[in-house]
């Protein structure tokens, strides 16, 4: 029996304009696929994840879809920007009737708010030159907190080589995970940073986040950049999963809960982020823009 056509979305997540944020491409799925063909199809498409939605028997009140996400190589247990891709696909396609939805994942039940946007800062010409945004709702994610713990200190030369050498400040490992967080002196060092990709490649750890604190002007509190070339991506353009572990982190530093942060890629992200201590969660807000749609007939 033929396979039915899979419809599918390409939607920029993290951002009020097309062809900036993080691409993602969410594919609406009527029946099971077997593994080989959700990941032949994210390697097709080639962005740093494909996600596959299924809607849910579980009866609630609040409508319910599994989610799984995959780079070109792998699948990964936890992916903000394509979250809020899908929140985004479903929220636009009139696929829901409801303002918040619920993700079955790998990390466990996932929530997402369709909500008004926390203004940011739209002249990021101080962190990075910007572009005109469009108008359009923002979604708020409700993410686990991703602990962090010391990192052997032996390591820093290695990681300032991948880094170009670049001045570290303080180092931190992800649980369980084990990306790298690596502190720079400001912002400024994070957007001029030169990684050495086969470099990072080598170095301890799944992967690298890099970030430093904002000039107070900016209207950002900090800036970041992720590189994951272990899972096919050699820079993410925004990583919204990092934030889970970069909210903590710049709390402690910076004795706040609210940040507007900025991720220094070359096509550049924004996210508004909210660390719940109490109940170790991240509220990730963001917006989102449709760039495609199509579908897949294999």
């Amino acid at each position: 029996m033929a396979k039915q056509p899979v419809k599918y979305y390409v939607v920029d997540a993290f951002t009020e304009s097309a062809f900036k944020g993080n691409p993602a491409t969410v594919c609406l799925l009527e029946e099971d696929r077997d593994d080989q063909w959700l990941q032949a199809v994210a390697a097709e498409f080639n962005l740093s994840e494909t996600c596959y939605l299924t809607r849910s028997n579980v009866s609630s009140h609040t409508p319910r879809f599994r989610l799984r996400w995959f780079t070109p190589v792998t699948e990964v247990k936890l992916c903000a920007h394509a979250t809020l891709a899908s929140a985004h696909t479903l929220f636009t396609t009139g696929l829901v009737n409801s303002d918040i939805i619920e993700f079955d994942t790998l990390s466990g039940i996932l929530t997402a708010k369709k909500g008004q946007y926390v203004k940011a800062p739209t002249d990021v010409s101080q962190i990075q030159n910007g572009e005109e945004h469009q108008n359009c709702f923002s979604i708020e994610l409700d993410f686990p907190i991703v602990p962090y713990t010391e990192f052997d200190s032996t390591e820093v030369s290695a990681i300032s080589k991948a880094l170009n050498g670049a001045a570290v400040i303080d180092i931190k490992r992800t649980t369980p995970d084990g990306d790298l967080l690596v502190v720079l002196p400001s912002a400024k060092s994070v957007i001029e940073l030169q990684p050495q990709i086969d470099d990072i490649r080598k170095c301890a750890g799944e992967g690298i986040i890099a970030s430093g604190a904002a000039p107070t002007e900016s209207g950002f509190d900090f800036a970041s950049r992720c590189f994951f070339p272990k899972y096919g991506i050699n820079e993410d353009p925004v990583t919204g999963s990092a934030h889970c572990t970069l909210a903590p982190y710049w709390s402690q530093k910076l004795g706040k809960c609210d940040f507007i942060a900025y991720q220094a890629s070359a096509r550049g992200g924004i996210l508004s982020l909210h660390l719940d201590e109490k109940n170790q969660r991240v509220l990730l807000r963001g917006k989102a823009v449709t760039v495609m749609e199509g579908t897949i007939l294999v």
